[in-house]
């Protein structure tokens, strides 16, 4: 409920709008009965006027039913714009948190899952903060106005259609408590559906040569038949709660005729008071039903928030001012030990190492020895078990500190003197232009038309849209040795003084990669401040340019 209290709060001006709008068309309807009885009381001569005070009457009438159209057509119109504007607010900040939050290396839900909880839990939330809240509180004003009326006409009619409340509350508590379990049963089955035809989309060339596309569709159809069940439940039982709730209702309203039409028959009520009784009777069971379609979809809201906090519960990275070594910076792994949990073995253990600023590195190893991880804590992508990771400047740049470096252990802060190549294709949907400015936004032509060159990635240059060029999801369009070249092209356009490759040079061919790792070796000589270079490789040309090699080994280093 804080949670929620909280959102509220963020959409207070979409809540408060919806809010008066939806206690106005309130006030027109209980208008709309009394006008109703008025013209009804002066047509039959009940009430004391002429010809003229019918035609005003009847004028009220007319005005009133303008009034409640004009605001049921602006009313969905604002509604609808500030509803998108409340769920772009929910997801930007749900989509910040994850974006921000802490990395540990594994997971913990799918991707697809993830995303069904941006998407659907966020509209759920948003809808209930923005509309069904409102429309809940102009309910129970529409109750409580229509009791008052009907009360000071009749009271005994009142009490007596008011009698099924103390039932409504005490089954409501036991159709709560249910219907949230079925909803949340169905939620996580949507999820694993959608989990699952994302994966298959992604890796469908990998099931086709596999032969495992019927098992997947098997797969879907399994979930599917679930979500299929568990729907059906849920409409079972809020079915049938709903017809046992009518079946009061209904009796409710019968009663209420009968008792008018009696009234009526010895003269003690009017005609039109006789019509304003029905209205009101529809008014007071009118919020009843509302309330049964709330229900639901304030339970579903219940359990979307849930979810999304649980998205929320991961913890941010320390933030604050960038540290930047202008000068140069070089990197020291002091005594590291890692592992992803407890129940894990130590892929990195007591591993030391120092990466002057200015050096250039090759680290070695076998598959599962560790190199990723060493780069990802140099990142602060992950954080060591034991040890540290430090970052440093280059001692010239500070001679005040008596020939010592000044020093930090590198955080979410210090990443600004990183640039990170990393292994695979990573390039995004969009344009060769918008993926090379993701490295720098504000790059010029010439900028990004040199670091291209020296990524061995001019080839972009000489395509009919150049730097428009467009790119698919994970870089349709282009083979890997191209992507991988253009990812390269555009981390050499960020800003920083160290530069981790992690196997950047995997899908090229030998003379490609000699030719690029030429290009980067006399650019970094170039430059005013020569930035420590560090490659994860395999590959024996990478070796040959590099002054340190380093082998990992598992949970050593030597």
């Amino acid at each position: 409920m804080a949670w929620l209290l909280e959102i509220f709060r963020q959409v207070k001006l979409q809540s408060a709008i919806n809010a008066v709008s939806a206690l106005v068309r309130v006030a027109l309807d209980f208008a709309f009965i009394w006008a109703t009885k008025q013209v009804i009381d002066v047509a039959t001569g009940v009430a004391h006027g002429g010809p003229q005070t019918l035609t005003l009457a009847g004028a009220v009438l007319v005005g009133i039913m303008v009034l409640q159209l004009a605001l049921g057509y602006i009313g969905r119109w604002i509604a609808a714009l500030l509803g998108v504007d409340a769920q772009n607010k929910m997801q930007r900040r749900v989509f910040s948190h994850l974006l921000r939050s802490e990395w540990n290396g594994r997971e913990e839900r799918h991707s697809g899952d993830v995303l069904n909880r941006l998407v659907a839990d966020s509209q759920t939330v948003v809808r209930v903060a923005t509309d069904t809240v409102p429309q809940a509180l102009a309910v129970v004003v529409r109750l409580a106005c229509a009791f008052i009326f009907l009360f000071s006409m009749d009271a005994m009619l009142a009490l007596t259609i008011t009698f099924v409340l103390p039932i409504f509350i005490l089954l409501s508590r036991i159709y709560v408590r249910r219907m949230r379990e079925i909803t949340r049963e169905v939620r996580q089955t949507d999820s694993r559906i959608q989990s699952t035809m994302q994966e298959s989309v992604q890796h469908r060339v990998v099931l086709k040569t596999l032969e495992r596309i019927n098992t997947m569709l098997g797969l879907l159809r399994d979930q599917q038949n679930s979500l299929r069940r568990q729907v059906r439940h849920r409409t079972l039982f809020s079915s049938t709660s709903n017809l046992l709730l009518n079946i009061g209702f209904g009796g409710a309203y019968l009663f209420a005729f009968l008792w008018s039409a009696n009234r009526l028959a010895h003269g003690t009520i009017t005609f039109g008071m006789m019509t304003a009784f029905i209205q009101l009777c529809g008014q007071i069971q009118g919020p009843f039903r509302e309330l049964t379609r709330f229900i639901p979809v304030i339970i579903g809201s219940f359990t979307a928030a849930e979810r999304l906090m649980e998205l929320e519960e991961a913890k941010l990275e320390a933030d604050g001012e960038p540290v930047f070594f202008p000068q140069g910076a070089g990197l020291r792994v002091d005594d590291v030990s890692f592992a992803y949990d407890s129940n894990s073995r130590h892929v990195l253990s007591h591993a030391s190492y120092t990466f002057p600023p200015g050096s250039t590195t090759a680290i070695l190893g076998e598959t599962g020895a560790g190199k990723t991880t060493l780069i990802r804590l140099m990142l602060a992508l992950l954080k060591p078990t034991a040890g540290s990771v430090v970052i440093f400047g280059n001692e010239k740049a500070y001679p005040e500190s008596g020939g010592g470096l000044e020093e930090t252990e590198v955080s979410a802060r210090t990443r600004c003197n990183i640039v990170y190549v990393p292994q695979g294709n990573t390039l995004f949907s969009g344009s060769v232009r918008w993926n090379m400015q993701l490295g720098k936004p504000e790059a010029t032509d010439e900028e990004m038309c040199e670091a291209l060159r020296l990524a061995c990635a001019d080839f972009v240059l000489a395509l009919p849209n150049g730097l428009d060029t467009p790119v698919g999801e994970g870089g349709a369009g282009l083979s890997e040795g191209q992507a991988q070249r253009i990812a390269i092209a555009r981390a050499l356009l960020r800003r920083g003084n160290i530069l981790l490759l992690d196997e950047a040079t995997s899908a090229l061919d030998q003379q490609t990669e000699q030719t690029l790792l030429n290009n980067l070796i006399e650019h970094n000589k170039r430059c005013a401040v020569r930035p420590t270079l560090i490659f994860v490789t395999h590959r024996p040309a990478v070796v040959d340019h590099c002054e340190q090699v380093i082998t990992l080994q598992r949970c050593s280093v030597s």
